[in-house]
């Protein structure tokens, strides 16, 4: 029987060790959870996927993880929504020349988005996740901090989280190492603890985005030319949906020397080549921004610039426009700044917020 007086959250269940040791957490501290596992699997995407968190086994593993925990669990068809924001976006994305970051888009309209709504309609208050996270309040806002695991911290994935979202969030594993979580999940017998986490799209496990597009029906083949600088024909692609800022092989063409990808042209179904000096950029627009640590970008500030997950950061003026867009001056030229990848901010630890990566 439920005992009304505790607080109840809901927990989003993934079939990872992480999730599973955020679960086991809650429930030590007496809060009421339920698990919910988001069904976000298109069918085409199964057999490739099976254990990963659009597969089966996943499914499998995170009812296996609230049996173990005695905890309520619903599986929730997620399907449309996910082909929808995650999918379609993802391959509208490579259309236009950007090379995209479904992680965030699912985070913001899934499993901070959807998920919230489903937890109210349960009575739950918050939503809890096995990110690497940590979320303090400092006058009178929710910021977002990176966890105290350096290696696995996850903040880059939810820089575009608004007030409301982040107001509504627990992430258990914010003060943890790695180790520590395994041995949460070990200490109650879970059958995930043991588990290996996978860093691929969870839609496209072998790495293959043009198997995936092509297969999926999302892009068709269409030849157009590979150029240098110079607009020198050196060789013809499928197309530019294939490609992606930095790529060196798989180019199909021969050059002596080196010779990458530094430019994609949907207009005119274009890949531009070119020598790996002409990668670094030490200024690049950004759009959709969204700041965490307050409400609007009003004077430039200094932050610590990560292009990319995992990119170590760089220092960087960031400079607002009138149209919430800003302008990113890096201290120190950085290699492959790819347009539709997340542009994140940080101030020690704090996320001050981030933005998207334009084109030219």
């Amino acid at each position: 029987m439920t005992d009304n007086n505790k607080t109840r959250i809901v927990v989003g269940l993934s079939g990872g060790v992480d999730s599973s040791a955020a679960a086991s957490l809650l429930v030590e501290q007496g809060y009421d959870v339920i698990g919910i596992t988001l069904k976000v699997w298109p069918q085409d995407c199964v057999s490739r996927a099976e254990d990963k968190c659009c597969g089966p086994q996943a499914v499998m593993d995170a009812r296996s993880v609230a049996d173990k925990l005695d905890i309520p669990y619903y599986l929730v068809d997620e399907s449309k929504e996910f082909q929808r924001d995650v999918i379609d976006y993802f391959a509208a994305e490579y259309k236009a020349g950007r090379t995209p970051n479904p992680c965030v888009m699912c985070n913001e309209k899934l499993k901070f988005g959807n998920l919230i709504d489903r937890a109210r309609k349960l009575g739950a208050e918050y939503v809890a996740t096995g990110h690497y996270a940590r979320l303090e309040q400092r006058d009178g806002r929710t910021v977002l901090l990176r966890g105290r695991d350096a290696r696995k911290d996850q903040t880059y994935f939810l820089f575009s989280l608004g007030q409301e979202q982040l107001a509504h969030m627990m992430f258990p594993l914010g003060e943890l190492q790695k180790s520590e979580t395994r041995e949460v999940a070990r200490c109650v017998d879970l059958k995930t603890a043991e588990k290996q986490e996978s860093q691929e799209i969870c839609f496209v496990p072998d790495k293959d985005y043009k198997k995936f597009l092509t297969t999926a029906g999302l892009v068709e083949e269409h030849r157009g030319e590979i150029v240098d600088t110079r607009g020198q024909v050196l060789g013809h692609h499928d197309g530019i949906e294939f490609y992606t800022i930095g790529q060196r092989k798989g180019l199909g063409i021969s050059s002596p020397t080196p010779m990458y990808v530094i430019e994609l042209d949907p207009e005119n179904n274009r890949v531009m080549v070119g020598g790996e000096e002409l990668l670094l950029r030490d200024e690049f627009r950004i759009d959709r921004c969204n700041w965490i640590a307050f409400d609007h970008l009003a004077e430039p500030i200094e932050a610590s610039a990560a292009i990319r997950y995992n990119h170590p950061g760089t220092e960087a003026t960031v400079i607002p426009d009138e149209n919430g867009q800003a302008k990113v001056k890096l201290r120190e030229p950085q290699r492959a700044v790819t347009p539709g990848q997340a542009c994140v901010f940080y101030q020690d630890d704090l996320v001050v917020g981030g933005g998207w990566i334009m084109r030219n």
